[in-house]
């Protein structure tokens, strides 16, 4: 035969064979494809089509033991507590030796108040694997419910150690919160030392919160530390250079002080920062700076924070714009969610008999009145 006569055969032989296109997938990839679908859409938070998917999967592959599971952790994310339970109780029948199953299960019974069947259920997870870090969370909710604290915080810290570095923080927290409930602390500030400094968890929640303790205990410089540390790792938070700037003007340091406020300011411009600065320019007898300042703090008052209001209203006084400082604590003690403040309430009618504006006493003195309080009470 002539080469090219074979050449066109075996192209014959060749699209004959692919006229049907590649094989198509078996029952086994369908539902494997269904499974991967699912868990991606619960993922994303699309519930109700995570549960169609795998719904497609169990009519190719019902007796697959991720299942339930599966479908379960769907459930439980709806907030569908009962329909969840049932489902895990069925993947315990289908693997009862994955820890996950049993700590879920447990978690779900606690969430509906079984406290027996929880732990019992946490406990057997645990046995499976000693460090579910959600069990040992869930063991110690249950723990400081009975008021077992301090085996609460052991079991915080005991999930605390085996979770992923992400969830360390939290756990932490949650133990500390624990000891500082029960104004222990020197026990929170011990250990939320040990585990933002050996353990190394550089959280800025965890490191604001030792600030806190150290603060309490009167360790300001180490206190201003821990606060510019956290800072430095949650670069759009101002209030945590203004902690630092805070303590640095009670220990008398203007210059760290005013280094701290302006770091603030690169993150966020607050009318209270700027108040602050004016206070320190006023401490060395710089008035210029200081109304430069209150200037600011003019321009970028928001109107909503009670304290930066009482702030510049105060700075307002000391500069002599005491009719102005009037007019803000003024509309601000007559708003009906401020009426409680007793202190407001006080400096309002102080400053009013002052200018002697007796309207303005008489009514803020009403409303100290009105709040159980006596007129001996009004200034």
């Amino acid at each position: 035969m002539h080469p090219r006569w074979r050449v066109l055969s075996l192209l014959v032989l060749l699209l004959a064979g692919c006229e049907d296109g590649p094989p198509k997938p078996g029952p086994k990839e369908r539902a494997e494809g269904y499974y991967i679908k699912g868990t991606t859409e619960y993922l994303q938070g699309n519930f109700e089509q995570a549960l169609a998917s795998f719904a497609s999967m169990k009519e190719l592959s019902p007796d697959d033991p991720r299942l339930p599971a599966a479908i379960g952790e769907v459930y439980l994310s709806m907030g569908k507590l009962n329909e969840a339970l049932a489902q895990f109780q069925l993947a315990l029948q289908r693997d009862p030796k994955r820890s996950t199953n049993w700590s879920r299960v447990g978690f779900i019974h606690a969430q509906l108040g079984h406290t027996e069947e929880a732990q019992s259920a946490l406990r057997k997870a645990l046995a499976i694997y000693p460090r579910d870090f959600n069990a040992l969370e869930q063991l110690g909710e249950l723990d400081f419910k009975r008021g077992e604290k301090d085996s609460a915080v052991k079991h915080f810290l005991l999930a605390a150690d085996a979770s992923p570095d992400a969830s360390k923080a939290p756990l932490v927290l949650r133990a500390a919160e624990v000891f500082i409930a029960e104004g222990r602390h020197a026990e929170a500030l011990l250990m939320l030392g040990e585990w933002t400094g050996p353990k190394g968890v550089k959280d800025p929640a965890l490191l604001s919160a030792l600030g806190d303790e150290q603060v309490r205990a009167g360790q300001l410089l180490p206190a201003a530390e821990s606060y510019r540390e956290a800072a430095r790792r949650s670069p759009r938070d101002p209030t945590l250079w203004e902690l630092v700037g805070e303590i640095y003007t009670r220990l008398d340091k203007p210059g760290d002080a005013l280094a701290a406020y302006r770091e603030s300011l690169r993150v966020k411009e607050r009318a209270i920062i700027h108040v602050a600065i004016a206070r320190i320019h006023l401490g060395r007898g710089e008035r210029e700076a200081a109304e430069e300042e209150l200037g600011k703090a003019l321009e970028t008052v928001s109107g909503s924070d009670v304290r930066e209001l009482m702030e510049l209203a105060g700075l307002l006084s000391t500069l002599g714009r005491k009719p102005d400082a009037l007019r803000i604590l003024t509309n601000l003690s007559a708003e009906p969610d401020h009426a409680r403040d007793a202190e407001l309430q006080r400096r309002t009618a102080a400053l009013a008999r002052e200018l002697k504006d007796e309207a303005v006493v008489r009514a803020a003195c009403a409303r100290l009145a009105g709040d159980g309080g006596t007129p001996t009470k009004c200034p």
